[in-house]
């Protein structure tokens, strides 16, 4: 419990140096990962290493691979909406090392308009110990008459992932958002220890110096009742689940300006 302690302690040290300036443009507006998933919210947004659920089509592709059949979920964003709303969905099939992925998220009540994206995902595994994965992102036009598979702005994702031990991992998304190359690189690594697992991610932006931070912590002693706690590029975040059987139904608190954000989140799987 000490070394517990002590690396919470540390992390909530570390994270306001790291803390970038809130800018008037959300983080889920442009087509990254972040705020996709309440059990990825709950740690911080400290999930490109972790990856795990049916939500890794956003977060590193590659992490599809981590598990066998088909994922489904939905997240919603229940509480003071008149702010804005964002809703992502999607699903996964992960069949003997191959994957594939649909998702779409949404936000709506945001100064860009309504960002939009459609996200198409694949995934092999390449050995024991490590999987890519890619991912075809589409930004789709509002007002519509008709529903967009594609859309008028292609860009594109791609994920590592390394498995060396057993409660040691550690990812990488490289992410296209507009023209040619790469404007954000992300780096994470999660480590398992007993009943906790601890996140962190790194993302270089290409056009500054300054990286953004995310930190995040899940205590599983009772698996049907996780408990997490993060930092998300220097602000708080809470969560908590319920799992029973194939059914995951998890809330993510974060700690946002002006004001904290709830979302509560359910994943289905079927294997």
């Amino acid at each position: 419990m000490k070394t517990t302690y002590a690396i919470l302690c540390f992390l909530w040290l570390v994270t306001p140096v790291f803390a970038q300036t809130v800018s008037d443009k959300k983080p889920y507006e442009s087509a990254r990962p972040l705020y996709v998933g309440a059990r990825a919210l709950g740690i911080g947004n400290a999930f490109t290493a972790v990856a795990d659920d049916a939500t890794a089509g956003f977060w590193n592709p590659a992490g599809l691979i981590q598990w066998q059949g088909v994922k489904l979920f939905g997240v919603n964003k229940f509480y003071n909406r008149e702010d804005y709303r964002f809703d992502p969905k999607g699903i996964g099939y992960s069949y003997r090392g191959y994957s594939l992925f649909w998702g779409n998220k949404i936000a709506i009540g945001v100064d860009s308009g309504v960002p939009d994206f459609n996200y198409y995902s694949i995934a092999r595994q390449l050995g024991p110990y490590a999987a890519a994965g890619l991912s075809f992102k589409f930004k789709r036009r509002h007002p519509s008459d008709v529903y967009q598979f594609f859309g008028y702005q292609t860009n594109y994702d791609i994920g590592l992932l390394v498995k060396p031990r057993r409660n040691l991992k550690f990812g990488c998304l490289a992410q296209n958002l507009e023209g040619y190359g790469i404007q954000w690189l992300t780096l994470g690594t999660a480590y398992r220890y007993t009943a906790y697992q601890f996140s962190v991610d790194v993302a270089f932006p290409t056009d500054r110096t300054t990286p953004e931070v995310y930190i995040g912590a899940e205590w599983d002693r009772f698996p049907i009742v996780p408990i997490r706690l993060g930092f998300s590029n220097g602000a708080c975040t809470v969560g908590i689940g319920v799992a029973w059987k194939g059914i995951h139904i998890d809330y993510a608190r974060i700690f946002e300006k002006p004001a904290a954000s709830d979302f509560i989140g359910l994943v289905i799987s079927f294997q």
